[in-house]
């Protein structure tokens, strides 16, 4: 008879079984940590939605007297609009709107295939002479005028929030790389939300392209705070020379925040420039309101006029501080402007609007007022007009 060790005997099946026990809670450990690492994600949604539910309660209105007499935005502790119509959205509506919409463009995100146009930037760079307008992507333009490159709120990112893992998602490319840009002279910022002013794409053109950066009222300090000196901040209605261009800073009516401490401590603004024959308008993120016939009145006609023509769905959250498609027409007309680039729609996940709704209706009320279609422009990202 053979004789079989029984030690041996038992290791086999022993080692098989810790093998299998050690593989099995691995694969537990793993399927922990996921779990762990998708309720952390989850958390953080929720805290951002908690963060932007308060951030837009407090500082909604306020008692304050304004600093000095005749700047009646100007408060002590920060800014206000001065349309007397205005009034933020209820609280209920906040509630009802900002978590789900955080939900919708974390989790369930749309997605668009819009038109666009290949653009390597090289004739961008070899211009020198002409006036162009490029759109990069919502309310990011490259404009060329008098031999200066500026840009608007440049937004490179992926993502417009405070992280890379949630918020409004890009839609689209930017219509020029970052790579492919011709050489930045000057940025003018609206306001310093985070679809507006992104911190990797401001320190990457203060790196790369060492522009000058105009700035509302208030923001200076935070450029300071990144490590962005060439910066001029000036208020509404003031004026300076930047690049050989007239630089105008303007009202608009808007809110300015990045987090739950800052509501309203930055001004929000439009802008005009103007170069030796032709100006530009750049209205930022604006609600309506007559003081647009006013900056018609005094600082147009213009040649260009960059509108924001998205972002108004539900109209209870965004009518004071967005546009329609039709109220920037009435935008358009009430600053005198030859040429209207629309702006601020299809490229981020923000409103409730179906994504490719602003143009059609921007077309069917400029058809309703008998506006020349050639006078009116829904350019593609990356396309590139003269004006």
């Amino acid at each position: 008879m053979k004789l079989t060790d029984p030690r041996r005997k038992k290791e086999i099946p022993r080692d098989g079984k810790k093998a299998g026990r050690d593989t099995l809670m691995g694969l537990c450990s793993i399927l922990k940590h996921e779990r762990t690492r998708l309720k952390v994600r989850h958390a953080f949604v929720m805290m951002l939605c908690a963060i932007l539910l308060m951030s837009l309660s407090v500082g909604c209105g306020t008692g304050a007297e304004p600093v000095r007499e005749g700047q009646t935005h100007i408060l002590q502790d920060g800014f206000r609009n001065t349309n007397p119509a205005f009034a933020p959205p209820s609280l209920w509506e906040r509630l009802i709107f900002l978590p789900l919409r955080t939900w919708t463009t974390t989790f369930h995100t749309r997605t668009a295939d819009l038109p666009r146009v290949e653009n390597d930037g090289s004739a961008l760079k070899s211009n020198r002479t002409d006036a162009t307008v490029t759109w990069v992507g919502h309310s990011t333009l490259l404009i060329q005028l008098d031999g200066v490159t500026i840009l608007t709120d440049p937004q490179w990112s992926e993502r417009a929030s405070p992280v890379t893992f949630a918020g409004p998602k890009r839609l689209m490319p930017p219509g020029v790389s970052f790579e492919q840009l011709p050489t930045v002279d000057l940025v003018v910022i609206s306001h310093d939300h985070y679809d507006h002013l992104d911190v990797d794409t401001v320190q990457r053109l203060a790196r790369t392209h060492h522009p000058l950066f105009l700035v509302p009222l208030g923001l200076k300090a935070w450029f300071a705070d990144i490590g962005i000196t060439e910066v001029e901040e000036m208020d509404w209605w003031e004026s300076r020379q930047a690049r050989g261009l007239t630089v105008t800073c303007l009202p608009a009516q808007h809110f300015s925040g990045r987090s739950l401490w800052d509501r309203n401590r930055r001004l929000w603004s439009a802008w005009a420039l103007a170069g030796g024959t032709k100006r530009v308008f750049f209205a930022g993120d604006t609600g309506y309101y007559p003081v647009f016939k006013e900056i018609g009145v005094r600082l147009g006609p213009f040649d260009l006029a960059a509108i924001p023509i998205g972002a108004y769905s539900p109209a209870s959250m965004m009518k004071m501080t967005h546009i329609t498609p039709e109220e920037a027409l009435q935008v358009f007309a009430d600053v005198q402007g030859q040429y209207f680039v629309a702006m601020h729609w299809g490229t981020f996940d923000m409103t409730d609007e179906a994504i490719e709704e602003p143009p059609l209706r921007l077309e069917a009320e400029a058809n309703r007022l008998g506006l020349d279609p050639s006078r009116v422009w829904v350019l593609k990202h990356g396309e590139t007009r003269g004006w």
